[in-house]
């Protein structure tokens, strides 16, 4: 899946089975279901996992956890707009 086919997908009712935790997360996202993103990301202990939660976090305006899960996930802090953040972890993805 590309990033095309991935945001292609988001006008669905629920997304593709192929995708992992991570991804799956920011589909959500994108559908507006924060909780049920996080829900996704919320105890995944992966580098990959690590950096969505922080990036759901750091949309939910509590900077400090989400310092804490870019820390975790090896990251700096992401300054760039929130929408291009999600592009840059789906690509980084899929």
């Amino acid at each position: 899946m590309n990033v095309r086919e991935f945001i292609e997908s988001v006008k669905g009712d629920s997304p593709p089975e192929s995708l992992g935790a991570p991804v799956a997360a920011l589909w959500w996202d994108a559908k507006g279901d924060w909780a049920k993103a996080h829900g996704l990301v919320d105890e995944l202990e992966t580098r990959e996992g690590m950096a969505v939660h922080a990036y759901l976090h750091r949309k939910e305006g509590a900077v400090s956890n989400a310092d804490y899960w870019y820390a975790r996930a090896g990251r700096s802090f992401h300054h760039a707009a929130l929408q291009d953040e999600w592009n840059a972890l789906v690509a980084g993805l899929l």
